[in-house]
């Protein structure tokens, strides 16, 4: 709906225009009246009118000079003036403020709704271009996001790539004027199962929304996220090392004061090397990625610096231990077992000496291959990397990774036992399925096992533990099920019944038939049929 305000020192004439225009018709609405200049500006500056329809003539603040203060106060305010002929000329000068449309009393209904139309035409293809404007401003700033994107993904794809501050300019516009480079890494650590998708998204505006805040002393700042991971670049002048350090403390810091509002989560940072040499950025950033995995074992909420060494053992003996107690527990589908090797496994490698979370996170990823492997089974390499890859990279300490370790060896046992389950059942289901297609013939249990490939003890005895009858009592069971469905819904005789159903014989039909629902066959049509 367009604003309109009506200005002229004469009621009659704002009251005759409000009456004349069908403001409906228009979409637009009058916001309000004015009898002088001051008015009318006290009310554009509230009402903040798309049409402003004023009297070339009024006391105090005139027409010429209300339309000068409000082109001053609404650039894109439409003007109409209304003149008489004694006045026109001296109306025609509002055309140094933008202003062409003229209405002359006395007004007429036809004038004044011909020019509301044209003056609305133009103000909506103007907002149409401005709105046009805005979306490809707005293309334009995310294509010259990814651009600048695109080096961290560069980076962490391990790419090849000659760097200077030329390329960082003119491939990626990176346009760092400082002197310095330093890379870090935003690790928000949380469940994946309970946050995910747009929950994520409000995660990152936050910590996005922090950087930028916090990191405004920089030259030029680049930040990049990756899932649950955000990958940065600041450039900055010398002398700065420092500051920039204590910023990223304070960013981190207030991500961290707040984490539980965000809902159980966890914050931690680590920084590369500072470096001078664009073609360093990559080295800096890889030291980053391996300084965060020190939260798993210093804690979250810190900002980490530097790669430890480690303790440089290659935790054979450890994951050998491992590998020979979940054997026995794969092969007995024994869940207890599995968590209680693979708490052994965490206290044996807790206690290693200078150990450091990158080689914590090894332990716990070739164990899981190990588990994976042993079990053997279709789908066991899917059901590790999505606990290796995406569960365990959002733990935040030790005790989680392991834990998730356990939730992987419990999955994969319950899907060994749901394979068993179904091979033992499977005969059982193609025997079931030989009856109902043979139920009509002479059919003996050696013919159905030859069937399904199993010997007449072992079938015999997996059928009755399967479904709690015996083979020849669940053939009966379908027979006479099915001569019932005849009795009731056909007029075949008893005999013809008895022949469909497996019984060549009608005094054995007959004699089963009462053995099984308590009537003979022509009792029970009589009472069902």
């Amino acid at each position: 709906m367009l604003k309109v305000i009506i200005a002229d020192d004469e009621p009659r004439i704002c009251k005759l225009v409000q009456v004349l225009a069908d403001w409906d018709s228009l979409n637009m609405e009058v916001v309000g009246t004015a009898e002088n200049g001051f008015e009318a500006l006290d009310l554009i500056k509230t009402a903040h009118p798309d049409i402003l329809i004023t009297d070339i003539r009024m006391p105090g603040c005139d027409g010429m000079e209300l339309i000068r203060q409000a082109k001053a106060l609404c650039a894109n305010l439409e003007v109409v003036i209304i003149s008489g002929y004694a006045h026109f000329e001296y109306a025609q000068n509002a055309i140094q403020y933008g202003v062409g449309n003229y209405l002359l009393k006395p007004i007429r209904r036809e004038e004044l709704m011909d020019t509301l139309r044209k003056m609305k035409e133009r103000i909506l293809k103007r907002l149409d271009a401005e709105e046009a404007a805005q979306i490809m401003y707005q293309d334009n700033q995310r294509n010259l996001s990814r651009l600048k994107g695109s080096l961290l993904r560069d980076l962490l794809n391990g790419e090849r790539i000659m760097l200077s501050r030329e390329k960082l300019k003119e491939v990626y516009y990176f346009d760092g004027k400082g002197e310095c480079y330093q890379t870090f890494v935003l690790k928000i650590d949380c469940d994946v199962r309970k946050i995910d998708g747009e929950a994520v998204e409000i995660l990152r505006e936050k910590a996005e929304a922090a950087l930028h805040s916090g990191l405004e002393c920089c030259e030029e700042m680049l930040l990049y996220f990756k899932d649950y991971t955000g990958y940065g670049i600041l450039n900055y002048t010398f002398g700065k090392t420092g500051a920039i350090r204590k910023k990223l403390r304070d960013c981190l810091n207030q991500l961290d004061a707040k984490k539980r509002i965000y809902g159980m989560v966890e914050f931690s940072m680590a920084i590369g090397d500072e470096v001078n040499d664009p073609q360093a950025l990559g080295g800096s950033l890889k030291k980053a990625k391996e300084a965060v995995k020190e939260r798993l074992l210093e804690g979250t909420g810190r900002l980490l610096e530097g790669v430890p060494k480690g303790s440089g053992r290659l935790k054979q003996r450890e994951l050998d231990r491992y590998a020979k107690r979940i054997e026995h527990a794969i092969e007995a589908l024994d869940a207890e077992e599995a968590a209680e090797a693979c708490q052994d496994l965490e206290q044996d490698v807790m206690q290693i000496p200078d150990l450091c979370g990158r080689e914590l996170l090894e332990v716990v990823n070739i164990a899981g291959n190990l588990f994976a492997s042993r079990v053997g089974i279709d789908g066991a390499e899917e059901v590790r990397i999505e606990f290796l890859s995406r569960y365990c990279e959002q733990c935040s300490r030790s005790r989680q990774l392991f834990q998730e370790l356990e939730k992987m060896q419990c999955t994969l046992l319950d899907q060994i036992r749901e394979i068993r389950a179904n091979e033992s059942t499977r005969p059982i289901r193609l025997a079931k399925q030989y009856v109902l297609q043979h139920y009509a013939e002479s059919i003996t249990l050696e013919e159905v096992c030859e069937a399904v490939g199993f010997s007449v003890s072992y079938f015999s005895s997996l059928f009755k533990k399967e479904t709690g009858e015996g083979f020849a009592k669940y053939l009966t069971r379908i027979r006479i099920d099915e001569a019932k469905n005849l009795l009731r819904e056909t007029n075949l005789s008893v005999g013809d019944i008895g022949e469909k159903v497996g019984y060549s014989d009608r005094k054995h039909f007959t004699n089963t038939f009462r053995k099984a629902v308590g009537l003979n066959p022509a009792e029970y049509r009589k009472l069902y049929g």
